[in-house]
């Protein structure tokens, strides 16, 4: 992704103001788009036993060099062979972080050899990973416990069960890209939040948890939504068109409560209530700082969020090789500034439609026409991408086939 140069972590931060400024430098670093990366989450599963739970004693052994610190503390935490980072979630789900790449072409290849790498990795110890964005065989269930994850439990707690079951039992796919040239920003920020409720819809996986079928086309969307609103509605609607994606951004992390408030201790439970604008306003005993401000980022989960690079976090992990046609179909649609201009026109009628698409997916016949206009946009643009002959027609075939399944749900 498009860099810059290192900020000040550790600033005491006295305004909004400050705070706006630095979320301005951290989170929107614009340039030209270049950069496609990808986070792969997948549940883990004994191999011959799929309902059997997988302790935390066996992913370590799995990882061996490449467990993270969360799991193991004295772990060197390598990265894969191909330069992904591997990390585990509080459910025991293991997630690959890749490298940027300059090509979808490359990062297909680049991830492939990690996902095997991983694989052959967790085939050692009678492991393999799911297929699914949310566990069909066992209720959630923590395999890690963290100062940091058990306060968000806690918080999560307060609203009801589906803090745990989003933190112990789903699988994302994200997709990563650079947020562009400043001219460029708000109409890619709008497009990428504008066609998540149709791909939603279109790449859902996620209907059975823990042996039975849950109402939901993604029961791991739903679970998202449920947790905690000011920390995981979209941060963009419809309604504001082409907003300055700074301010919406800035307003949105400064409402947003405390999830953790790090300690010394274990006990990272922030005081109910407080958000980070009453932090600075003095509702804590000490001042916020920039590294603070950066932590409470990591603490929120919107649909889309800024990272520097834009971060889309909707899509349910898909089965297999399956992941590379969402990746694909994101990266066409903001290829240049007409696609993703005629991207968001496409979708901006649904664009408001999340808790639709995570319980109906394609039955809902708005948002499979949607869908259906959007993979013939991607399909369009596809040869933009640059993809070698046999990558693209298995691309190719893959956004046929999810416009077939698109175009069904409309007869």
């Amino acid at each position: 992704m498009v860099t810059s140069p290192e900020v000040d972590r550790a600033i005491v931060l006295s305004s909004s103001a400050a705070a706006a400024v630095h979320l301005a430098r951290i989170c929107f670093k614009t340039g030209p788009p270049r950069h496609v990366g990808v986070e792969l989450e997948w549940t883990v599963h004994d191999a011959v036993d799929p309902a059997r739970p997988v302790d935390a004693d066996r992913l370590r052994a799995a990882l061996g060099p490449h467990c993270p610190r969360t799991l193991h503390s004295t772990s060197p935490a390598q990265q894969l062979r191909h330069g992904s980072a591997v990390t585990v979630e509080p459910g025991g789900q293991v997630e690959i972080s890749t490298a940027p790449r300059t090509s979808i072409a490359a990062l297909v290849d680049a991830t492939d050899a990690d996902i095997a790498e991983l694989s052959t990795r967790l085939a050692s110890a009678g492991l393999v990973l799911g297929r699914d964005g949310i566990d069909p065989h066992r209720p959630p269930r923590a395999v890690i416990e963290t100062p940091r994850y058990r306060a968000m439990r806690r918080v999560f707690d307060r609203r009801g069960p589906a803090g745990r079951t989003m933190m112990y039992s789903t699988a994302g796919l994200q997709v990563c890209l650079d947020a562009g040239e400043a001219e460029q920003l708000p109409a890619r920020w709008a497009t990428a939040h504008a066609i998540g409720p149709p791909l939603l819809a279109a790449f859902a996986t996620a209907g059975r948890h823990a042996g039975r079928a849950t109402g939901w086309a993604s029961a791991r969307m739903a679970a998202w939504l449920a947790i905690d609103p000011p920390r995981t509605r979209p941060v963009w609607t419809p309604e504001q068109g082409d907003a300055d994606p700074v301010a919406s951004w800035t307003e949105y992390v400064l409402a947003a409560p405390l999830l953790c408030l790090r300690a010394a201790g274990p006990d990272w439970t922030p005081p109910a209530g407080v958000t980070f604008a009453d932090w600075l306003a003095g509702a804590l005993p000490r001042p916020p700082t920039t590294d603070d401000l950066d932590y409470h980022v990591s603490t929120l989960f919107p649909p889309v969020r800024p990272r520097g690079y834009l971060e889309l976090r909707y899509l349910d992990a898909q089965p297999g090789r399956a992941w590379t046609v969402p990746v694909a179909v994101v990266a066409a649609l903001l290829a240049d500034p007409a696609t993703t201009r005629a991207a968001g026109a496409l979708a901006r009628p649904q664009a408001h439609r999340w808790s639709a698409a995570a319980r109906h997916g394609l039955h809902d016949r708005g948002l499979a026409g949607a869908a259906a206009d959007l993979f013939d946009l991607a399909l369009v643009a596809l040869p933009r991408l640059g993809l070698p002959a046999a990558l693209h027609d298995e691309i190719d075939r893959g956004v046929r086939r999810r416009r077939t399944a698109a175009g069904r749900r409309l007869r």
